[in-house]
């Protein structure tokens, strides 16, 4: 392993984070804008040009809000809950294949920050980290409504992420692989829509579930204000309540990428073959697009019932998953990949 290897890693590590951060805070500027518009409303237009300064200000207001810990609090569990929870979400994209390769400073350089053979397991298996983080900012608050919030977020995400597994299966059977960037080129070589019809119900489970997962309405119940006062972070305030909203739009981002990834083609694209870094501006606008799709339903959809959201995820959701899977290997066995 040469240093030129190891300074390419840590300059790709850092436009992944400082992307991410970068995201999570005009995602919520792109959001209050699309709302607003959809609900005929003004939205932020006073900080800035077009109110783009916007989340500058709020991040200028939340580091001098004054920091509250609950006398009888866990005080160690609840500082270190906020970050557990964003420690996931940043670390679940460096699996996220953005392109091909490219010719930079005399190197080939891959679009991509690593390419591991179990990809899709390594997005399983980081997913299922936050729930902690939200289980126990619940219970080292001390406070009740936390931790019945603390407790239904982690029943839900548990809930959904049954469903959510499954949805990664019919794309590891048709490509044979766990590898994302195997997954793009099998969606290349095979066509988005025979893609699409070998796992009919594939891309709907899995905006679905990924929407639950990260407590998007209409499935935001952990966050559910007249109810539970203000779920689990009921007793955050400052920089340690942001960090777990920017976990919940930075997830957005994360699960936004998964999905144009497994589902939608990734970086492919018009003219991406001759023109390489063509693949990070599909994958961008892919993401955008899926975005758009979460503030549309947060702006037309009521927060459902929370037992009817349970029963939604293990009656409906879940056998739903299980007969994709049953329907991607039939059509495999009888027709071929």
């Amino acid at each position: 392993m040469d240093s030129a290897s190891i300074i390419e890693w840590v300059i790709k590590s850092l436009i992944i984070i400082l992307g991410l951060t970068a995201g999570f805070a005009y995602v919520t500027y792109f959001e209050r804008r699309m709302l607003a518009r959809i609900q005929v409303r003004i939205g932020p237009n006073r900080a800035g040009p077009f109110g783009l300064l916007q989340p500058i200000a709020d991040a200028v207001k939340l580091i001098f809000k004054e920091e509250l810990i609950p006398a009888k609090a866990d005080k160690v569990i609840f500082i270190l809950a906020p970050v557990i929870t964003v420690f996931p979400a940043l670390v679940i994209t460096a699996v996220i294949p953005w392109g091909t390769s490219i010719h930079l400073f005399g190197r080939v350089i891959e679009l991509n920050l690593v390419d591991i053979n179990v990809g899709v397991l390594y997005i399983m298996a980081i997913a299922s980290i936050s729930v902690y983080g939200i289980s126990l900012a619940g219970w080292s608050s001390n406070n009740k409504y936390a931790m019945l919030g603390g407790l239904r977020a982690a029943a839900q995400m548990i809930s959904y992420e049954l469903a959510l597994g499954l949805a990664f299966v019919p794309p590891i059977m048709l490509a044979s692989s766990m590898s994302l960037i195997v997954h793009v080129q099998t969606q290349q070589h095979m066509g988005l829509i025979k893609w699409w019809l070998y796992q009919p119900f594939g891309p709907l489970i899995f905006l679905i579930a990924s929407i639950a997962e990260v407590n998007r309405a209409p499935f935001d119940m952990p966050e559910a204000e007249q109810e539970l006062t203000a779920g689990y972070h009921t007793e955050y305030s400052g920089m340690k309540f942001a960090l777990f909203f920017m976990a919940e739009y930075i997830k957005m981002i994360a699960v936004s990428m998964i999905a144009a990834t497994m589902f939608f083609g990734g970086y492919l694209g018009p003219f991406v073959d001759r023109f390489p870094l063509l693949g990070p501006v599909y994958l961008t606008i892919k993401v955008v697009v899926l975005l758009f799709f979460m503030v549309w339903l947060r702006a037309t959809m009521p927060r459902i019932r929370y037992d009817r959201l349970m029963s939604f995820g293990w009656k409906v959701l879940l056998p739903l998953s299980m007969l994709n899977v049953l329907i991607t290997a039939l059509v495999i066995v009888l027709v071929g990949v």
